[in-house]
């Protein structure tokens, strides 16, 4: 495979600006400043310039190197602020890099930001050939897929209405729809489908899909590490505009979701008299560097520390998890463990539920709550950090074959004929 994208040394600077405190700066002042600023340079003309402690300089990238090979799907991984937007707008020729060296085999679509190269006035008939043409597609190439975009987009009703009247859904719907049949050699693809709902989302994640099986190459940023999972071969994670690591998905993902519950220290919960509250939570019998985290379909215990300054009688410690778009995925209690209500007097509790999890990869919130008899509740604590489930490095199934419920069953073949 030949290389499509190599970065070599890529950096970009940004100056940014503080508001200096005390009252506003007039002409006068600004007069003055100039004219100070001149005399100093005419007096020492060989000296440094003095820094200005108005503007600060901010590296959103530094000295990024990678090379990405045709028909890779690259997923682009990193916290907010990592410099990842700045990394697609700098390959997509929208922003100069400061310095560096890029090269790009090939013709480029991308779809960065929601409703960019659209005009507000226009039509989105009228958007869909200047887009399309800003873009790099012929008038006749846009006729020929005219009807294939406004199809994938859903926006047949309001093809005539101008976009300043779309919503930000019907925005990024059109946007993408443009861009996916521009047919490029290379897809760039930021956050923007967060805003589409799920649907339109599964049905984008279908066409990269469709578009990476033609061979080509795709760069995707997203933090939904399940569609990252699926759509993607490779992965580059970055950290305060430097690659930390780049190598294949899973590594990448499994790297990223431990630093992740590693940075947020253990609350520090203030218990008052009378009350009684959850103060932290770790995995027990788990390696030092996996306090919060722990492999898809293996048995772990997850304790609860409860400081009560109170006397609880007839405790329930009610305990739940849910994923990261808001669904249950599973749910049970002190009492449904050992059928027995728990009298707690004043002191520390370590409160343990040993459990299996054979669910997907992923970040997911802890839920635990203390329950007085069976209406009062006493506490209830979303943990922080979140549990990262990290996915198995050797599995017999792809991980985009994967479910919510990660759990291999036994199979076996029987012939019953000739």
């Amino acid at each position: 495979m030949s290389s499509v994208i190599k970065v070599e040394n890529l950096s970009k600077k940004y100056i940014i600006g503080h508001q200096k405190q005390g009252g506003y700066t007039t002409l006068r002042d600004v007069l003055a400043n100039g004219a100070k600023h001149l005399t100093d340079k005419l007096r020492h003309p060989f000296s440094a310039p003095e820094s200005d402690p108005m503007h600060e300089e901010f590296w959103a990238l530094k000295d990024v190197s990678f090379d990405i090979q045709q028909g890779d799907r690259v997923g682009i991984i990193g916290r907010n602020g990592a410099g990842k937007s700045t990394l697609l707008k700098i390959l997509s020729r929208i922003t100069e890099p400061t310095s560096g060296k890029i090269s790009i085999k090939g013709r480029v679509a991308s779809l960065l930001e929601v409703g960019t190269g659209f005009h507000p006035e226009l039509s989105g008939r009228e958007n869909i050939f200047l887009n399309g043409a800003i873009l790099g597609m012929s008038k006749a190439e846009i006729k020929k897929k005219f009807d294939e975009i406004v199809a994938f987009a859903e926006v047949e009703k309001f093809l005539d209405t101008p976009v300043k009247r779309y919503s930000s859904g019907m925005y990024v719907r059109l946007a993408f729809a443009v861009a996916a049949h521009l047919e490029p050699e290379i897809l760039i693809v930021d956050e923007v489908l967060a805003v589409g709902d799920a649907q339109f989302q599964k049905k984008c994640i279908g066409r990269m899909d469709e578009v990476s099986r033609q061979g080509k190459t795709i760069l995707f940023v997203s933090h939904n590490f399940p569609a990252v999972q699926r759509l993607c071969n490779k992965g580059i994670l970055l950290e305060s505009g430097k690659v930390k690591n780049q190598g294949e998905v899973s590594t990448i993902l499994s790297q990223y979701m431990q630093a992740v519950s590693f940075n947020d220290e253990t609350s520090k919960v203030e218990v008052k008299p009378g009350e009684a509250k959850f103060v932290s939570w770790q995995l027990k019998q788990a390696s030092p560097d996996m306090v919060h985290s722990c492999y898809s379909r293996d048995e772990c215990i997850i304790e609860f520390r409860l400081v009560a300054k109170r006397v609880v009688s007839n405790a329930v410690v009610g305990f739940a998890i849910w994923n990261a778009e808001g669904v249950l995925v599973l749910a049970t209690s002190s009492l449904d463990s050992s059928g027995k209500y728990l009298d707690l007097q004043e002191g520390s509790y370590a409160l343990a539920f040993k459990i299996r999890l054979p669910i997907k990869a992923d970040a997911y919130q802890l839920d635990v709550s203390l329950n007085e008899g069976s209406a009062r509740q006493v506490d209830r604590w979303m943990a922080d950090p979140k549990l990262v489930v990290l996915p198995k490095l050797a599995t017999s199934l792809p991980e985009r074959w994967h479910g919510l419920v990660n759990e291999e069953a036994k199979f076996e073949i029987t012939r019953v004929g000739n």
